[in-house]
């Protein structure tokens, strides 16, 4: 069979519970993700960070590639998935890493959180998922507790312009890497884009391998559990929990799920790194929260009523 096939229909559908399940994995993951980066950033460049986070992740996704056995992506299911892999698991990591150098954890997640939206607007245009009124309203809703928690956070370095541009560039890899990714999956098994998209990724990063050696020789025991922690769980398992999550829903909705990620990595900043939220900030995560409930609400369909005649 082709690769190049769209999936049937019944492959595609999945529990709403399990979708839950995995959206709820992909979200706490990624929320410690931004406090870990922020946590090694004194012992591991942005580079070096990178390259061993995607190259702890790989050995746990080949695994979970041995037990699932997907068909290899083929054709233009390759080049897409090489694609993202490129721009979301390589460089998105890179300027993410490069970006929290000059931004507190709240605030990078923040401004990368940005993706979202695009990737909604995107998705409605494009991939003709339409603007449902609770989709809408979630994310201005979410967004506008996601500037709250910015807005609210104190203790926090000083922000330059340059963390602001890559946290915003961070943002676009991340909405170009769900949107291509999403196009991949219609004919590329979730595990498989997972895999083969961290591998480019990682060959990627190759480059950063002379110092990313100098600089494990230096580090801490725990700067080296943190990135490998950020492999296996922030980019190995959420990011198979997320390709299972963008497989059987639309791009908008799905995107719009992660805009809770700004609210959790504030609190876990508050808790790990002391970068206590204000009033707020803890409005916002409130908001947040409940934008993206919202945005989870499925509209109701209206019947159509047929009078075949006036008995009827």
């Amino acid at each position: 069979m082709s690769t190049d096939a769209s999936p049937p229909a019944a492959q595609r559908e999945a529990p709403r519970s399990l979708v839950l399940v995995a959206a709820t994995v992909t979200v706490l993951l990624w929320a410690g993700a931004f406090v870990a980066i922020r946590g090694v950033g004194d012992e591991l460049s942005p580079g070096p960070l990178a390259l061993v986070r995607l190259a702890s992740a790989m050995p746990v996704l080949l695994v979970i590639a041995l037990v699932a056995r997907p068909a290899l992506p083929r054709g233009r299911g390759l080049a897409l998935v090489l694609g993202y892999g490129v721009a979301w698991f390589g460089g998105y990591t890179v300027v993410l890493n490069w970006a929290e150098h000059h931004l507190d954890a709240g605030t990078a997640a923040m401004l990368v959180n940005v993706a979202p939206l695009l990737v909604a607007v995107v998705a409605g245009i494009v991939f003709g998922e339409g603007f449902p009124r609770p989709l809408v309203v979630g994310l201005g809703v979410a967004f506008g507790g996601v500037v709250l928690i910015a807005l609210g956070s104190r203790g926090a370095p000083a922000i330059d312009g340059l963390g602001i541009v890559l946290g915003l560039l961070a943002a676009v890899l991340y909405a170009a890497g769900v949107l291509t990714q999403k196009v991949a999956l219609r004919s590329v098994e979730p595990v498989a884009a997972t895999w083969v998209g961290c591998a480019a990724g990682l060959l990627a990063t190759l480059p950063f391998a002379p110092q990313a050696v100098g600089e494990l020789q230096t580090a801490s025991t725990g700067a080296i559990l943190a990135a490998v922690g950020l492999g296996v769980g922030s980019t190995a398992i959420a990011f198979s929990t997320w390709a299972y999550v963008l497989h059987h829903s639309g791009a908008g909705p799905a995107a719009a799920t992660t805009l809770v990620v700004p609210a959790l990595a504030t609190l876990v900043a508050w808790l790990v790194l002391g970068e206590v939220p204000t009033a707020l900030a803890i409005v916002g995560g409130a908001l947040a929260l409940g934008g993206v409930m919202l945005s989870r609400v499925r509209p109701r369909r209206r019947r159509d009523v047929v009078l075949e005649s006036p008995a009827a």
